[in-house]
């Protein structure tokens, strides 16, 4: 990996690149917090991508030089799993980093990005459901724990989490 990196939307073409990254991100960066059982059931599933955040434009990806995919993320209004929006609260969305770049400043760079432009739109606030490996990265970036969920991620899978705040 070079030293270059952009920032740009995520496009419909991305759609492959992200779920090679996602489900490489998931399966080794969740490895040490999650049994192998949830791994096995739970990563065939988040490890998709999803074409309508990314055609929201409000998803973003980080690249090197070549093009290859380092990170992503996006936010949303809309809660997860389809809840409804509430005034002046937005919702992050599917952040992962390439195992092979992490330490590195992308998720960083995504979520900075991310809580800039929720800020501009007249946010007032971020929720999370960030995975049990993610937590501390999140509370580095201002996040507050709030309570341990689980995440129903269909056929009863169920997805151990943490629902997270943070004041814009």
């Amino acid at each position: 990996m070079s030293g270059q990196t952009t920032l740009r939307p995520a496009r419909q073409e991305d759609i492959g690149a992200l779920d090679y990254l996602f489900q490489r991100s998931y399966a080794r960066l969740l490895a040490p917090d999650y049994p192998p059982s949830t791994l096995l059931t739970a990563v065939p599933v988040i490890g998709r991508a999803q074409p309508a955040l990314v055609a929201s434009g409000r998803f973003y990806v980080v690249e090197d030089d070549a093009g290859r995919l380092l990170g992503a993320g996006g936010w949303s209004l809309q809660a997860p799993g389809a809840r409804p929006a509430s005034p002046g609260i937005g919702h992050i969305r599917h952040v992962a980093t390439d195992p092979d770049a992490t330490r590195r400043g992308v998720g960083r760079q995504v979520l900075g990005h991310i809580l800039q432009e929720a800020r501009a739109e007249g946010l007032r606030d971020m929720h999370c459901q960030s995975t049990l490996t993610a937590r501390p990265f999140y509370e580095n970036m201002g996040f507050q724990p709030q309570h341990e969920i689980t995440v129903p991620l269909g056929g009863g899978i169920a997805f151990p989490a943490v629902f997270m705040t943070r004041a814009l």
